[in-house]
């Protein structure tokens, strides 16, 4: 039985909206430290792995030829990736790419780190990669002067929607989901155990979380906001989608299903129906966000 409800949901996207809101301009946060707890790696399903910490999604995805590697966390995260990643058995100087969410210090403050420890390439929209050269989010950012700054990367390589990158016999696909920034992507691919292939979906943020001040409904700086969610929502809701990993796991109901996984194996991560739910909840989030900025 699937574990998303739209519930459920929405409670955990609440938590994650009110810390976001919370986080301090510095790197030493109550917040960060939360989202930086240990985690214990994972197998997901076939070649698919979660490596991140507790608050914040990274995914390895592996072959023979090469790694690749879904965001990195805070600058503290990269260390603790590393080490996930080699207590799988794997070598961070395998991973050849590493694919960005959004530029925010939360998904890109470890990417530099990781990229110099494996010479990887790092791949991200047009806009997220502006972020990531600097080390912070631009103007036209919900998040602007709400974030840290983090250290900026080097080498990259754009990735707009529809866009396909592979290592080996990996193939993912970039697919444009703006509104929590102007440059969000999710990522899909697929993963086999044996014959047995499976949709997997790396789903970007889509909550409205934004600095004091600033209006999804009226934003000069980012006039598009409202409608980019909107189209985001959309585009994420009709996606293949068998597993659902969420840039903030507790989104997605991650935990829960990698404890149903004991008993249930690798099913127990797999619902068609997690990336309706997530959208579903999102939804709310964001109507009850516009009702907030209808008062005066």
């Amino acid at each position: 039985m699937p574990l998303t409800s739209p519930r459920a949901l929405l409670l955990a996207l609440l938590l994650a909206s009110t810390a976001a809101q919370a986080q301090a301009p510095t790197p030493g946060c109550d917040v960060c430290a939360t989202w930086n707890a240990d985690q214990a790696p994972f197998r997901i399903f076939g070649n698919t792995y979660y490596v991140g910490v507790k608050g914040l999604s990274s995914v390895l995805v592996t072959s023979p030829q090469g790694h690749v590697l879904i965001d990195g966390g805070l600058p503290e995260s990269a260390p603790k990736i590393i080490a996930n990643i080699g207590s799988l058995g794997f070598r961070v100087e395998d991973v050849k790419l590493i694919l960005n969410s959004h530029g925010h210090i939360d998904h890109a403050g470890g990417l530099a780190e990781l990229q110099r420890r494996s010479n990887a390439l790092v791949a991200a929209s047009p806009s997220a990669a502006l972020d990531l050269a600097s080390g912070e989010v631009g103007p036209d950012d919900p998040q602007y002067h709400a974030l840290p700054k983090y250290p900026p990367v080097k080498d990259m390589r754009l990735a707009r929607d529809g866009g396909q990158f592979n290592v080996g016999h990996v193939n993912l696909t970039a697919h444009a989901t703006p509104g929590h920034t102007p440059g969000g992507l999710s990522w899909t691919w697929q993963s086999c155990d044996g014959p047995r292939c499976l949709n997997m979906v790396y789903a970007d943020s889509l909550n409205a979380v934004s600095r004091p001040g600033f209006k999804f409904s009226a934003s000069s700086e980012y006039p598009h906001a409202l409608a980019d969610l909107r189209h985001s929502f959309e585009t994420l809701e009709k996606l293949p989608c068998d597993v659902l990993i969420s840039a903030h796991p507790e989104a997605s109901q991650l935990w829960e299903r990698l404890e149903a996984s004991v008993t249930g194996g690798s099913d127990a991560f797999i619902d068609p129906q997690a990336c309706r739910a997530y959208v579903a909840t999102a939804r709310i989030l964001l109507d009850a966000r516009l009702e907030q900025e209808k008062q005066p």
